[in-house]
């Protein structure tokens, strides 16, 4: 049964103006209900992890995460917004579903844990909580193309919400219901690792916090703009290409896939998805496939705005050559502290729930891009 406040996200309306117009116009935001929750998930030793070579891993679980909640909620006719973390996620839900979610994520992190030997930590936060301690959580909604709308916070309340739940004496929830069964239909990892486009030479996986909390919606504009002076509109930065799209295609980088959705590996699963990327290459052929590849550049999620800019870009080196010389004088002036990342690729993990407008592409810089653009970030917040 569904709450006054269950609806909340769903019906805020999209917005089309430019990303630094909406952020300018801070009118556009909501306050988030007080009975609603934060849930964070995130790989403990991620970095650790990263080093080892396993940053396709890290981002396919972190992916997990977010299939496990929008699988149950899109069955509850409800959405919410989500943000992608490189290595996790975090939600912002009402209560009527919090007590599943939060069991699912437990069941989830299991899995996590038997099948690739990492620790997933699940954590939530009431939003009541957030605002009782002195930080605000606006959200409004970006729409990026006709199909796709990404939520846009505002406030330290997300980042309040992570310092708890990452703390070392935070006390974790058990699961209450064993037969919760997960449902990870339509999680994908089958894209190679996938170059710049045509005219841009590298990928630049970049982290931006505003030093200054209460002037943040200014100082994120001002970023934006820098952004589109220097790189251009966002469609001229977006690292995923069509040209650069390759199906992943043997049976070792399907494993990958396979060990994450069904958990022990199984070939006769094996062998019927390396028979599905084989028909896709055929598919792709096909105006329906080439439709569904335009539409996966679409709904690429290459930014995300939870109270700082997480963003993946492509370009080249005399341009971010230029972005690092206004980055340093923002530095300077006290308004931002930053962490970047440069990489050769871009990697993508999906959630395919199906071929038409149901799918989202999660994307990070190779190498872990995310995770090593915040050890830089971090680094700087601490010696503040």
């Amino acid at each position: 049964m569904q709450g006054t406040s269950d609806l909340f996200y769903h019906h805020l309306p999209a917005h089309k103006l430019s990303l630094p117009e909406l952020l300018k116009n801070t009118s556009l935001f909501e306050h988030v209900p007080e009975d609603w929750h934060v849930i964070i998930s995130d790989i403990k030793g991620s970095t650790k992890a990263i080093q080892e070579g396993k940053h396709e891993t890290v981002n396919f679980l972190a992916t997990g995460s977010i299939v496990t909640v929008l699988n149950f909620v899109f069955k509850t006719g409800m959405t919410v917004p989500f943000f992608f973390g490189g290595d996790g996620a975090t939600f912002i839900v009402p209560p009527s579903v919090l007590p599943a979610l939060m069991n699912l994520l437990l069941r989830y992190k299991e899995n996590v844990l038997l099948n690739f030997g990492l620790q997933l930590r699940v954590g939530t936060v009431p939003v009541q909580q957030v605002y009782n301690q002195g930080h605000e959580l606006r959200i409004s909604k970006f729409n990026i193309s006709s199909s796709f709308s990404i939520p846009v916070v505002l406030g330290t309340g997300l980042n309040y919400a992570e310092r708890l739940i990452k703390a070392e004496d935070y006390l974790f929830g058990q699961l209450a219901d064993v037969a919760a069964e997960l449902d990870l239909t339509g999680m994908q990892c089958r894209w190679d690792k996938i170059g710049p486009p045509e005219n841009s030479t590298e990928v630049v996986t970049l982290l931006v916090f505003a030093d200054n909390g209460h002037e943040q919606s200014a100082v994120f504009s001002k970023v934006f703009k820098l952004l589109d002076d220097i790189y251009g509109e966002p469609r001229q930065r977006q690292p995923i290409s069509v040209a650069k799209l390759k199906l992943k295609t043997t049976f070792n980088r399907l494993r990958l896939e396979l060990r994450g959705r069904v958990g022990a590996l199984n070939f006769v699963e094996l062998v019927r998805t390396w028979l599905t990327n084989l028909y896709g290459y055929i598919y792709f052929y096909t105006t329906p496939g080439k439709n569904y590849l335009n539409r996966l550049v679409e709904m690429s999620d290459t930014l995300v705005i939870d109270g700082k800019i997480n963003t993946v870009i492509s370009g080249d080196d005399r341009q971010r050559l230029k972005l690092l010389s206004a980055l340093e004088e923002l530095e300077k002036k006290g308004e931002v502290k930053y962490g970047i990342h440069i990489s050769n690729d871009a990697v993508m993990s999906c959630y395919v729930r199906d071929l038409e407008e149901g799918h989202v592409h999660f994307v990070d810089g190779s190498e872990g891009g995310y995770t090593k653009a915040a050890i830089m970030l971090k680094s700087k917040l601490v010696s503040a």
